[in-house]
């Protein structure tokens, strides 16, 4: 039986840049090996599975190569596509039950706004070889979970990066996260790029996941309890951030850009 299957870019108000996802809409949750498959054929950075549940949907996430436990982009792709798509009125919330508990995303005058939760970064020493690949000198590194964590001397440094990622991929790492505060006068409070070839994703355009972390950790610095952020990948994609205790709320915006039926699914 056909599913209906939803190619969306997220985290911006235009097609062909944000964060582009696949969504499929399943009648009920669906076996890991198949969902791996899919997502390694639809190529994306993220594949998004939604099933209803009592209380909501089930989400579940996979890149070409992996299952993660948190993102992003594509949690507001699929609260898109369940709105866009009349499963969900505006006015009702989309409730997710994933891997990293419930999540709920929120429609407000063409803004999806995630609660998700707070990620910490904890400053410290990463892989010399790490920031050897990237090329730049850091004002400070540190941890998120297993992410590594690099702040710039400033916006130009992280829009410049040009990675060395035969180099990364040579290290046991997950991602790898670029910050800095941006300019004056560039319509944002900080900048940031995100790579993560170890899961087979060499850049990601603009993620979710990331600002979780990133959004306490500038909220803190700027003494602002509101930000705007931007990720300078070459796509690009604007987020606003508000940190509020052990959660983040991201707000962005999502265009569909393909509609259509996944085949012979079973």
């Amino acid at each position: 039986m056909p599913l209906p299957f939803f190619h969306v870019d997220a985290f911006t108000d235009r097609p062909f840049s944000g964060n582009p996802a696949a969504v499929c809409l399943l009648d009920a949750p669906a076996e890991p090996g198949w969902m791996r498959q899919v997502a390694a054929e639809v190529n994306l950075s993220e594949t998004a599975f939604v099933a209803p549940i009592d209380g909501g949907f089930g989400l579940r996430w996979f890149t070409p190569e992996v299952e993660v436990d948190l993102c992003g982009h594509a949690t507001l792709a699929s609260a898109h596509v369940l709105w866009e798509s009349g499963r969900l009125a505006r006015h009702e919330p989309a409730r997710f039950h994933t891997r990293s508990g419930w999540l709920t995303a929120t429609w407000s005058e063409g803004w999806i706004t995630l609660d998700f939760p707070a990620l910490p970064i904890v400053p410290g020493p990463i892989p010399a070889e790490a920031v050897a690949a990237l090329g730049v000198i850091p004002l400070m590194t540190g941890t998120c979970g297993a992410r590594w964590v690099v702040q710039a001397a400033d916006e130009d440094v992280v829009r410049g990066l040009r990675p060395d990622f035969a180099r990364l991929r040579a290290l046991t790492g997950r991602a790898l996260m670029v910050t800095a505060a941006a300019h004056p006068g560039t319509g944002c409070d900080f900048v940031s790029r995100y790579f993560a070839p170890w899961v087979g994703v060499n850049e990601d355009p603009v993620t979710g996941a990331a600002h979780c972390a990133l959004g306490p950790f500038w909220a803190t610095r700027l003494g602002r309890p509101s930000l705007v952020a931007y990720q300078a990948s070459p796509r690009g994609g604007w987020l606003r951030v508000e940190p509020a205790g052990d959660r983040v709320r991201l707000a962005g915006q999502a265009v569909t850009v393909i509609s259509g039926q996944w085949q012979n699914w079973r």
